[in-house]
């Protein structure tokens, strides 16, 4: 057996100590762990702990010592974000945000970068240093703006939807400046507008030919892979594919991120988009957290306290031309004041994709190593205040609301898709309730686990998309922070239970109206919390006397009574049942309805309150 050396594991470990501590830490604090990760790798990095390593030797077990093996990890971070960005962008996303997207994206973006090249460019930056350092700082941190706003539950406010219109625009903007950096990079020793023009028609080339393969191959590599039911063999698939296209993208002469990026895109309007993102996620957050202790591990303490003065101050500026660019352009596009001052100072600090483009563009001497540090350390220090400048800008936004309330123009909502209902099983009964919905103009999104079934109402035009409805993650990837409703029609007791739990430990409020066996099985859902339980038995004899009585003469208008009286009969007894078995809590949206009385030591209502609050009926 062959001799194991504890130091070769010593960063994966180290690493995943850090994760445990940072994560739920952060968390406790509502702050993003991105800063926990920056500032771990700052200190276990050799500009911090490492510094001392030499004099006490004891102290290189707690140091990162091996930074090539983690920039390898950190690149895979990166990676996977992008393939999340393009599973994310869908059609239907880009048509609802098109104008704050391309308008108020493509400005602050273009605009920024044109004042902060012309200012490096002023200081005698070479001009394709001056441009990518421009751009790079042009771009704000998705990874951090996106969970403060959540953590506040302000994504769908006009304010949340303004930050994702430009961070989606940004993040479009990286792949093809990744590409222009790589080819300029080049020591061809030919013209660099040639080199550019000819590597563009290879790389056009190559584009075309991953598409192809993905749209032939994708879609029945994982219908394939759905059938076999194993949850493991489904995860392979999806890091098969993630790395596979990455390193397709990276042999045929682009980078690795934009072979990712195209992944996701291909997967991002297939049935399997669902599952994916709910099984890639970990492995992003994960791999996220290695490439942000890597940017804490370039982090040098020594140099950030040998001028303060001036790294804040560039920190500062750059916070502020890029707030005032978006200040500048939100009216254009019809956003209030207050939006725009809130938008403004979330977007202003610098964003991950610095250190990918910058990084990048020093490793091929584009960029002044002098220069490219300093743009790294401003970025640090503005993202590590984001959570800060998030707090000062909702409270500038209620300000200026409120001097100008009634008077502003605010941001036409989108289309209200958020408000959906959604199906768990779409087999017969569940396509009836879809059928029923689509009549009465009501959006809804339908999971299946058949993966036959699944192609087969795709092609029908139906919305329905391959996940396990008992999965938490899948669901809230299905939209359940924002649903109407949701209908469970599977047909196993087991997976009914499991998806009416998950939902409800996602949201107390939420209405669940689930398919049951038999009366024991719906009382057992109405303890499980559901807001009503159809059994089969009792509909299939409701039935069975509704078409005896009409048949024998009893008028229709008497029949119809009678089934909805005994109808209601059936279900007090059945919540009567529940009652006495186990009193639960349930926030439930009902209209007309008598609220279930609700034992005081089980009240949460701060939280409760709240979270309904926040939902829109």
């Amino acid at each position: 057996m062959p001799e194991v050396h504890a130091g070769s594991y010593k960063e994966a470990i180290l690493f995943l100590v850090t994760a445990g501590i940072v994560v739920p830490l952060f968390h406790r604090l509502r702050i993003s762990p991105v800063l926990g990760f920056i500032g771990a790798g700052a200190l276990l990095g050799p500009f911090g702990l490492g510094r001392f390593a030499n004099q006490w030797p004891s102290v290189h077990l707690f140091t990162i010592g091996n930074r090539t093996e983690i920039s390898h990890l950190a690149e895979f971070g990166v990676i996977f974000l992008m393939f999340m960005i393009g599973i994310e962008l869908s059609w239907e996303r880009l048509r609802t945000l098109r104008r704050l997207v391309f308008g108020l994206g493509s400005l602050q973006v273009g605009c920024s970068t044109l004042i902060l090249g012309a200012i490096l460019y002023g200081l005698d930056v070479p001009l394709t240093g001056a441009v990518i350092v421009g751009v790079g700082l042009a771009l704000s941190s998705t990874a951090v703006v996106l969970p403060v706003l959540a953590e506040q539950r302000r994504l769908n406010t006009p304010t949340g939807r303004a930050s994702f219109a430009v961070l989606l625009f940004q993040d479009l903007a990286v792949a093809p400046v990744l590409f222009a950096i790589a080819v300029l990079g080049r020591d061809s020793g030919t013209d660099k507008g040639l080199a550019l023009a000819l590597a563009l028609g290879q790389a056009a080339v190559a584009l075309v030919l991953i598409v192809v393969a993905g749209r032939l191959a994708l879609r029945p590599l994982f219908q394939l892979v759905a059938r076999t039911r194993s949850t493991e063999l489904f995860m392979a698939a999806c890091l098969l594919v993630i790395v596979g296209t990455a390193l397709t993208a990276a042999a045929s002469g682009l980078s690795m991120t934009l072979g990712a990026f195209v992944a996701g895109l291909l997967l991002a309007e297939t049935e399997y988009r669902r599952a994916i993102e709910a099984t890639i996620d970990p492995f992003k957050g994960l791999l996220l957290g290695v490439f942000f202790v890597s940017v804490g591990m370039n982090l040098d303490p020594e140099q950030l306290m040998a001028s303060p003065g001036a790294i804040l101050g560039l920190s500062l500026a750059l916070v502020l031309i890029k707030a005032g660019v978006v200040v500048m352009a939100a009216p254009i596009l019809g956003l209030s004041r207050g939006v725009a001052l809130e938008a403004a100072l979330l977007l202003g600090p610098g964003g991950e994709f610095a250190f990918v483009l910058i990084g990048g563009a020093m490793a091929t001497g584009l960029v002044p190593e002098e220069v490219g540090a300093a743009a790294l350390i401003v970025t640090t220090v503005t993202m590590i205040l984001i959570p800060a400048l998030a707090s000062i800008g909702r409270r500038m936004g209620r300000h200026a609301a409120a001097a100008a309330k009634g008077k502003v123009v605010s941001e036409p909502l989108p289309e209200k898709v958020e408000n959906r209902v959604i199906i768990a099983g779409y087999g017969r009964v569940g396509r009836q309730v879809g059928e029923m919905l689509s009549r009465h103009r009501i959006p809804y999104i339908a999971l299946d686990s058949d993966p036959a079934r699944v192609a087969e109402q795709r092609r029908a035009g139906a919305p329905v998309y391959f996940g396990d409805s008992g999965n938490v993650e899948i669901l809230r990837h299905s939209g359940i922070d924002t649903a109407r409703a949701l209908v469970v029609t599977l047909d196993t007791p087991r997976s009914v239970e499991e998806a009416v739990t998950a939902a409800r430990s996602e949201r107390p409020d939420l209405t669940i109206v689930s398919r049951a066996r038999d009366a024991r099985h719906a009382a057992a859902l109405y303890e499980l919390g559901v807001d009503d339980a159809v059994p089969e038995t009792i509909e299939a004899s409701l039935q069975l006397s509704e078409a005896v009585l009409v048949d024998v003469g009893v008028p229709m208008g008497l029949v119809i009574a009678s089934i909805h009286e005994r109808r209601d009969e059936y279900r007090a007894l059945l919540k009567k049942r529940e009652g006495e078995a186990k009193p639960i809590f349930r926030a439930r949206r009902t209209v007309g309805k008598a609220q279930p009385r609700v034992e005081a030591e089980k009240r949460e209502p701060a939280t409760r309150v709240e979270k309904a609050a926040g939902q829109s009926v």
